[in-house]
């Protein structure tokens, strides 16, 4: 695979994960900053490290899983790993500015300064 489809095939990926809706907060895991890495080998495999807002959050199957379903099928990807980790904790800062209007985040900052 070149550099070009390499490149094409990581940004579907990433339209596919933009797919992906917490279901408490209402965004989705990319514009969060709860998907920490995306690799994608050259035959088709991706790997994807992500993580959850808290460890204990009771959505974290049902996230780990549609991460691996909206991946899966993305045409060209032929097997997906999920890995889930802590390290670092996510923070609100992790959010892009999206989604921290889209939850008010950014007024509370601004107000606070």
């Amino acid at each position: 695979m070149n550099v070009a489809a390499g490149n094409a095939l990581m940004e579907a990926v990433r339209d596919a994960l933009r797919m992906v809706i917490d279901p408490e907060l209402g965004e989705n895991l990319v514009d969060l900053g709860l998907i920490y890495d995306i690799a994608v080998a050259g035959d088709g495999d991706a790997y994807i490290e992500m993580t959850t807002t808290t460890r204990g959050c009771p959505a974290t199957a049902y996230l780990r899983d549609a991460v691996h379903r909206a991946v899966w099928n993305v045409p060209g990807i032929h097997y997906v790993e999920v890995r889930l980790t802590y390290e670092p904790p996510w923070r609100p800062e992790m959010m892009n500015e999206t989604a921290k209007r889209h939850l008010g985040v950014a007024e509370k900052t601004e107000r606070q300064a």
